[in-house]
């Protein structure tokens, strides 16, 4: 199946971003970004470091105004809406509910002085939820989810493994049901039997509960694994991009072919 034809069969889009760019002064973030993310669709972003991806994801996930072009998110209300043209109460409230965001360091993505049963239970909370038997509930139901055994629940996450930590942000961000999560360098610094038990349950849990997402790493490996098309960051540009098996495995970027044959040779 070729990309057009995969595109075809799809829903309206969730993310449509429009001529993105982002500069530092008068360096290049990145620049002219175009593309549509479809509901239960994973999109990979991949390049060295300095090439963009991460400037990309903060722009992607409200964190940073581009330098011009759009952001247009698909609201359950509004419909499809600028991103930056949401007022920072309304922004604020669609990062507690109906967006995630995993970030590479646990630690920035945990409340530590909370028990695991808390961080889970504090974003339920985020979108309403009051009743403390029910939260609770919820909390336990989620560590089984992502692995986490049962009697954790009332444990700090500075009692945990890095690779347990990086679970229970998982948990954390997905017990809201998102429609759209963001994952930056998900597996970075974990030893590589955990990184690959920590991909399966990721790919199980987006396929399970139809969850687009948009995950920035450096990692060909994740990619493969987890996302349905690709896009290839150079010096702050998309250089190429389609689906996931057809950009790796029929490279037509030089860049891009240096990038997969470098780990053809690792």
């Amino acid at each position: 199946m070729t990309e057009k034809d995969w595109l075809a069969s799809l829903p309206p889009p969730l993310l449509q971003v429009e001529d993105l760019s982002f500069y530092y002064g008068d360096q290049v973030g990145c620049l002219d970004i175009n593309f549509q993310l479809y509901p239960g669709e994973v999109l990979g972003i991949v390049g060295e470091s300095g090439s963009g991806k991460s400037t990309l994801l903060n722009c992607l996930s409200g964190h940073q105004p581009p330098s011009s072009g759009r952001v247009m998110f698909d609201h359950r209300q509004q419909g499809l809406v600028d991103l930056f043209a949401l007022s920072e109460p309304e922004r604020r409230l669609l990062m507690r509910t109906d967006w995630g965001l995993v970030r590479q360091n646990p630690r920035d993505g945990l409340r530590m002085n909370l028990s695991a049963g808390g961080n889970v239970g504090e974003r339920l909370m985020a979108v309403g939820a009051r009743h403390y038997g029910h939260i609770r509930g919820q909390a336990e139901q989620w560590l089984g989810r992502v692995e986490i055994a049962s009697d954790r629940l009332d444990h700090l996450p500075t009692t945990f493994s890095g690779g347990m930590q990086q679970r229970l942000q998982i948990a954390r961000n997905l017990v809201s049901q998102p429609r759209l999560i963001f994952m930056d360098e998900p597996t970075g610094g974990l030893d590589v039997s955990v990184q690959a038990k920590l991909l399966d349950l990721l790919r199980g849990l987006v396929r399970d509960l139809n969850i687009a997402a948009i995950v920035v790493t450096h990692d060909l490996a994740v990619v493969r694994l987890l996302a349905d098309r690709l896009l290839v960051m150079r010096q702050g540009r998309v250089v190429e991009s389609g689906l996931t098996d057809q950009v790796l495995d029929d490279p037509q970027h030089p860049y891009t072919q240096l990038l997969v044959s470098s780990v053809l040779q690792v």
